[in-house]
């Protein structure tokens, strides 16, 4: 009996320590993705790691931060600063507005983002209950560099400028925003009235659907991720598409239907002369057969728009330099794994040694794996390290991580910020699940 109390008191003295230790532990930092802990024995609910729920009654915070939109003054940030820029539009921010937060909403990311919104964004704005994103120099950095592609500054007197590259991969470690900066250059690129050829989740070009090897190009087709790719690019550049022309007019070779077969006696599809990239587009959505061949012809089309500036942006590009899902019979007993390469649509969008404007972000969440320095297709200055939060970063987002209530106020310091971010290491998405165990 004595034994059991002794045992009961030392577990309740040192509760909230115990109950982080698996939730930190579990944090591996060098992997692609967190781990998510795994008790290790069968323990009652009572005695389980604590979850934000834990702290927090949702219906509490969410009426909470209701009445907190009426008060002004708990919109402020580390120094007394403004916590929220005043910038209107992404094009208007400058380096006074870093850290501080942009707000966005839901119907703006629905109109301009219709393909769909990375996971880190998502997570963001559920945790955090409101749909705002902070302000960092390196995206600055990132949209300055493609702003002055299409409109070059002026020359300097002493014949130095910044370096403008047209191509760029965003590389870096685990959460550090490489998906978020790219989705916000996507929105600021259609703002400013760009055609954008945006891939949120590129690995979907490599996995599943129908696939079959084409005997013309013994390249494979994909033809339901093709029909996928181009209702996508439609849902937001449909009027733009309406005003531009074809360019190119040779047949578009036609392939197998998505669980309809081959044509019979037809091989490829005319292009007549006066069609727009609209129609274009709508027949490789309506027809099963035409659908990847429209998915190349649009690449090379997208090459030749001059009435507007064009970008392609990838996420997740690092899964087109590695194996797809598929495989190929090489025996009764063998199969050999197909590389992203022979697949057509990744073929034709792959390369960066052209004269277009193209960025790629990698997304280690892809479990692809750590890939060579310099990549085929890629030229050997297009990678940009993208950093994870600076002190000065992760102490704003502390700040609005208190004012969205998911830290008490009464547990906020200087200290306890500071431990969250070294124990982090600046990684956003652990220092978001860790700051509401913060005591």
């Amino acid at each position: 009996m004595l034994r059991s109390l002794t045992r009961t008191a030392a577990t309740n003295h040192h509760s909230w320590r115990n109950n982080l230790t698996p939730t930190i532990s579990s944090l591996n930092f060098s992997s692609k993705s967190p781990s998510k802990p795994t008790p290790t024995s069968k323990t009652p609910a009572s005695s389980t790691a604590p979850t934000a729920d834990t702290f927090f009654d949702e219906q509490e915070r969410l009426r909470n931060l209701a009445a907190d939109e009426k008060d002004p003054s708990l919109n402020v940030g580390p120094n007394g600063r403004p916590l929220f820029t005043s910038a209107s539009s992404l094009s208007k921010l400058t380096s006074n507005d870093t850290c501080t937060y942009f707000k966005l909403t839901k119907e703006t990311l629905d109109a301009v983002l219709p393909e769909g919104l990375p996971v880190g964004m998502s997570k963001e704005f559920q945790d955090s209950k409101r749909t705002a994103l902070l302000v960092r120099q390196s995206f600055l950095d990132l949209r300055d560099n493609f702003r002055r592609v299409v409109d070059p500054p002026m020359s300097s007197p002493h014949g130095k400028g910044v370096k403008v590259r047209k191509q760029v991969i965003l590389d870096g470690p685990v959460s550090c925003g490489k998906s978020i900066a790219l989705a916000m250059l996507v929105q600021w690129a259609r703002e400013e009235g760009w055609l954008v050829f945006y891939v949120p989740q590129a690995k979907e070009w490599t996995h599943g659907g129908f696939f079959y090897k084409h005997p013309q190009t013994d390249l494979w087709d994909t033809p339901v991720q093709a029909e996928n790719v181009l209702k996508d690019f439609l849902k937001y550049n449909e009027s733009y598409l309406k005003e531009l022309p074809c360019q190119i007019f040779d047949p578009i070779p036609l392939g197998e239907g998505a669980g309809v077969g081959w044509l019979k006696d037809v091989d490829s599809m005319a292009i007549p002369e006066g069609t727009m990239l609209y129609e274009l587009v709508k027949t490789g959505i309506e027809q099963t057969h035409a659908a990847v061949g429209v998915v190349v012809r649009l690449r090379k089309e997208l090459s030749l728009v001059k009435d507007m500036p064009v970008l392609i942006a990838i996420d997740q590009y690092n899964s087109w330099f590695t194996f797809s899902e598929y495989e190929e019979p090489v025996t009764i007993r063998s199969c050999r794994s197909i590389h992203a390469k022979e697949i057509t649509m990744v073929n034709a969008f792959r390369s960066m040694k052209h004269d277009d404007m193209m960025v790629g972000a990698f997304s280690h969440s892809t479990a692809v794996g750590k890939l060579r320095q310099y990549l085929p297709d890629v030229p050997v200055d297009a990678r940009a390290m993208f950093p994870r939060y600076s002190l000065e970063e992760a102490e704003t987002v502390c700040h609005y991580y208190l004012r969205q209530r998911l830290i008490r106020r009464e547990a906020f310091s200087e200290e306890n910020w500071k431990k969250i971010y070294f124990l982090c290491n600046g990684n956003g998405t652990e220092m978001r699940g860790l700051v509401p165990f913060m005591r």
